[in-house]
C-alpha cells in the first residue's frame, strides 16, 4: 500500500511539474516588420478604397487581435527602429531622423535583455541605425536603405551580394535561421523587409497584378491645404511635384540585371511609351501618377504579404505555431495620395498610425479588436513580459501583455506624444510635437519663422482638413490639451531645446529621394 501511495504521490508531483513547466515555457517571437506599410493597404482593415487583398496578414487578425490605433512617436525608418529595439522616445535613445542619426549599440536594448534570458536571437533584412546590430546571436541586414534587386547585404560584418527579389531574399534567409536555430532555446526572430518603400519596385511576377484596374482616388488627392498653416503648404511630398521618374518607373531600379531587364521593360515600356505619347499635364498627370504609384506601391505589398504565408506555413509545419507570439507592424503609416501625398512624417492620422496584428496562441482571443492607444515603444515591454522577464524602470512603453488577453489596465494611457525632428531634410516636413487622444489632436509647429499651433477634431474632421485652433466653441478643450502636452512632455522629460538641432546636419541636398537610388 505505502509503494502504490509513493507511486501515485510521484505521478502528481510529476504532472504537476510538467504542468508548470509548459506554462511557465517561454514563447518564441516571430517579429515581422515592414517599411512605410500604410494600414489601409492591409484588407483587414478595411478601407473604403478595397485597395488590395492580403490573405496572410490577414490571417493574423483572424487568429488573434488587430489594433486599430497604433501609433508611433516619431514617423520617420530609423528612429521608429530605435523605439523599438529600446522602448524609448528618441530623445531618450538618441536617435532622432534619419539624416543625423547613429543608433547607440551599446545602450541597453530588448534583443540584449531576452538574449540574457536564454534566447537565441536574430534580426534579418531593413537595419536602416548605421551601426552594426547588437544583441544578436546572427545578423544578416541591408546597408542603409537597401535595393529592391539582387542587394547588397552585410552577414556578421561581412559583405555579401545576393541575386533575387530583396523581399524574397530576407524571408528565405529568416527561414534558414530558423532551421539551423539552437532547438533547445526559444527565439526571437526579427524579419524586417525593405518593402514597401519607396521606389516601390515589384518582384517581376507580379507586374500587371491588378489586371490594369484602375484604383479608387482618395477624396482629398487635389487638396489644396486650405484651414491649415504654412507647414502643410510648403511640404515636399506631392504626387504633382515631387515624384521622381524613378518612382514612376520611367527609369529601371538599381541594381537590376539584364535578364530582370527584360521583363521590366517588357511591362513597363509599351505603358511609359503611351504615356509620353498621351503626355498628360495637371490634374490628369497627377491621376497617371496615382494609379502608376498603387500599382508598384500594392505590388510590393503582395511580396510581403506572401512572406508572412511563408513564415506562418513553417511555423504550422514545424510544430512551432502554439508556441510562437506572431507581430506583423510597420515603422509607420503612409500616404497613399491622401492630400496629394506620399511618404509619412506627419503627426496625421496616415502617418501616425501604423499596422499592428498580433496572434498568441492560448492567449489572445482569435478574431479580436482593440482601440487602445499603444504604441511600438510598447514592444519592448511586451516581448519581456511575454518571456517572463522583469521590465527595466527606464523603458517608457508598457507591456501590451494585459491587452492582448483581454484585460486593459483601468489606467491605460489615453493620449499619446508625438514628436517630428528631421528638418531640414527629405520632403520638407517642419518639426512638430502634439498630443494625441481619442478625438483630438493638437499640434505645435515650431521651426523658426514658421511657429504656430493647430488643433483637430478628429471625430468631426476625420481626414483632418482644417483646424479649429482658436475657436471658441474649443476653447475649453483646447486648454485641457494644452495642459496634458505639457505633463507628458514634463513626465518624458523631453529636452528643451531639441538637442538634434545643435548636431552636425549633412548637406540639405541630400534627399530621400537621392538616397533610394
Amino acid at each position: 500500500m505505502k509503494l502504490i501511495r509513493l507511486y501515485c504521490a510521484c505521478a502528481l508531483l510529476f504532472s504537476f511539474t510538467t504542468l508548470t513547466h509548459a506554462a511557465t515555457k517561454q514563447p518564441n517571437i516571430l517579429f515581422i516588420f515592414s517599411d512605410d506599410h500604410a494600414y489601409s493597404a492591409i484588407s483587414a482593415y478595411g478601407d473604403s478604397r478595397k485597395l488590395n487583398a492580403t490573405p496572410n496578414i490577414d490571417r493574423l487578425a483572424t487568429e488573434g487581435m488587430i489594433f486599430h490605433r497604433a501609433m508611433v512617436p516619431n514617423s520617420i525608418c530609423g528612429p521608429s527602429r530605435a523605439c523599438v529595439l529600446t522602448g524609448k522616445y528618441s530623445h531618450a535613445n538618441g536617435f532622432y531622423d534619419n539624416n543625423r542619426g547613429v543608433f547607440d549599440g551599446s545602450q541597453q536594448t530588448m534583443p540584449k535583455l531576452l538574449h540574457a534570458a536564454g534566447y537565441q536571437t536574430a534580426v534579418v533584412g531593413k537595419w536602416h541605425l548605421v551601426t552594426n546590430p547588437t544583441g544578436f546571436d546572427y545578423w544578416d541586414i541591408l546597408p542603409g536603405q537597401g535595393i529592391y534587386y539582387n542587394p547588397p547585404m552585410i552577414r556578421m560584418g561581412e559583405k555579401v551580394k545576393r541575386d533575387g527579389y530583396t523581399t524574397d531574399i530576407i524571408t528565405d534567409l529568416s527561414i534558414d535561421w530558423l532551421k539551423k536555430r539552437d532547438k533547445t532555446k526559444p527565439f526571437l526572430l526579427m524579419a524586417q523587409h525593405k518593402a514597401p518603400h519607396r521606389e516601390w519596385s515589384p518582384n517581376l511576377k507580379y507586374l500587371g497584378w491588378n489586371g490594369g484596374r484602375k484604383f479608387v482616388e482618395p477624396e482629398t488627392l487635389f487638396d489644396n491645404y486650405a484651414g491649415r498653416g504654412k507647414a502643410e503648404h510648403e511640404q515636399d511630398m506631392t504626387l504633382e511635384k515631387t515624384f521622381t521618374p524613378l518612382d514612376a518607373k520611367l527609369r529601371p531600379p538599381p541594381g537590376i540585371n539584364d535578364e530582370q531587364l527584360k521583363a521590366w521593360n517588357a511591362y513597363y515600356e509599351p505603358r511609359n511609351e503611351e504615356f509620353r505619347k498621351t503626355n498628360p499635364q495637371g490634374k490628369d498627370l497627377v491621376r497617371w501618377r496615382y494609379q502608376r504609384y498603387m500599382h508598384d506601391y500594392l505590388g510590393t505589398v503582395m511580396s510581403v504579404d506572401e512572406s508572412v504565408g511563408k513564415l506562418l506555413k513553417y511555423l504550422d509545419e514545424e510544430g512551432l505555431a502554439e508556441n510562437t507570439i506572431v507581430v506583423y507592424s510597420a515603422d509607420q503609416g503612409f500616404y497613399l495620395g491622401e492630400h496629394g501625398w506620399f511618404d509619412k512624417r506627419w503627426i496625421f492620422e496616415e502617418s501616425l498610425r501604423t499596422p499592428l496584428l498580433v496572434r498568441w496562441p492560448g492567449k489572445t482571443k482569435p478574431g479580436s479588436s482593440n482601440k487602445d492607444i499603444v504604441s511600438n515603444i510598447d514592444f519592448a515591454s511586451t516581448f519581456l513580459e511575454a518571456a517572463g522577464q522583469p521590465i527595466p524602470g527606464d523603458i517608457q512603453g508598457r507591456s501590451l501583455v494585459p491587452i492582448l488577453t483581454g484585460k486593459t489596465p483601468t489606467d491605460w494611457r489615453k493620449s499619446f506624444y508625438y514628436h517630428y525632428y528631421e528638418f531640414p531634410g527629405a520632403h520638407s516636413v517642419q518639426r512638430h510635437y502634439g498630443v494625441v487622444t481619442d478625438r483630438y489632436k493638437l499640434v505645435h509647429f515650431y521651426e523658426p519663422g514658421v511657429d504656430y499651433w493647430e488643433m483637430f477634431d478628429i471625430q468631426k474632421d476625420p481626414q483632418e482638413m482644417r483646424s479649429v485652433y482658436g475657436q471658441p466653441d474649443y476653447a475649453a478643450t483646447q486648454k485641457d490639451l494644452h495642459a496634458e502636452l505639457k505633463r507628458l512632455r514634463n513626465e518624458l522629460k523631453v529636452p528643451d531645446p531639441d538637442p538634434a538641432v545643435t548636431r552636425p546636419q549633412k548637406k540639405k541636398e541630400h534627399t530621400e529621394a537621392k538616397r533610394v537610388e
